[in-house]
């Protein structure tokens, strides 16, 4: 038993490494590609409404540790707020915040948080502490124990979150009673298997969900 555990533990540890020397790589290269996108970007932000160009909020990382998370704002500095949750059209959302967010472009700069080790391009996505407070203990400590990622099973399935809130009378209770479980229960499943193999798939089917985007039903 002792021994099969022990192989279990490389094998994990090893896959961990080679997760991050793809990220590095995988980041770098698409940094690099998407170069004139992000200085496209930038610009609109800048120039759309006074402010900066990125939007940065505190959220729990592996094994507790926290971090800012990066993003392009998307909505009016004089509103903006640390709410985790966003509700339908937000009349904060600048015309292009929403762009960027339909297009998925305002997570670009989370590649950054990549390459610092903050994140990885595949893994849970990483929540802001008061909602990581309700997770129960070992929920807690199984999906704290990778690292979180821009992308995940849960962000494909909720991809329309903000307009199923909208259909609430209490958004934030629906997510804490709702949406939240079932996002720790999908990032529970990758922490038990992390692979490169789905890796990959959930990439590929985020691309799918992005350039091929289903109705909200």
């Amino acid at each position: 038993m002792a021994t099969s555990r022990h192989v279990a533990d490389c094998e994990r540890g090893g896959t961990i490494m080679l997760k991050r020397a793809i990220d590095l790589a995988a980041s770098t290269t698409v940094l690099l590609v998407t170069l004139p996108f992000l200085l496209a970007a930038a610009l609109a932000v800048r120039f759309s409404s006074p402010g900066p160009i990125l939007f940065r909020q505190r959220r729990v990382g592996r094994n507790g540790q926290v971090f800012e998370i990066l993003k392009f704002r998307t909505m009016r500095v004089a509103q903006d707020t640390t709410n985790a949750i966003t509700i339908g059209r937000d009349p904060r959302i600048t015309p292009v915040g929403h762009f960027l967010r339909q297009s998925k472009i305002d997570e670009l700069p989370q590649l950054v948080n990549v390459l610092r080790g903050d994140m990885s391009l595949v893994g849970p996505r990483p929540e802001v502490p008061h909602y990581v407070a309700l997770y129960p203990d070992d929920l807690r400590h199984k999906i704290l124990s990778v690292r979180p990622g821009i992308t995940d099973r849960a962000s494909i399935k909720y991809r329309h979150e903000a307009e199923l809130l909208a259909c609430q009378t209490d958004p934030d209770g629906y997510y804490r009673s709702v949406i939240m479980p079932d996002k720790l229960r999908l990032a529970a499943q990758y922490a038990d298997r992390v692979s490169v193999a789905e890796d990959i798939r959930v990439i590929l089917d985020t691309l799918k969900a992005v350039f091929r985007p289903q109705p909200l039903s």
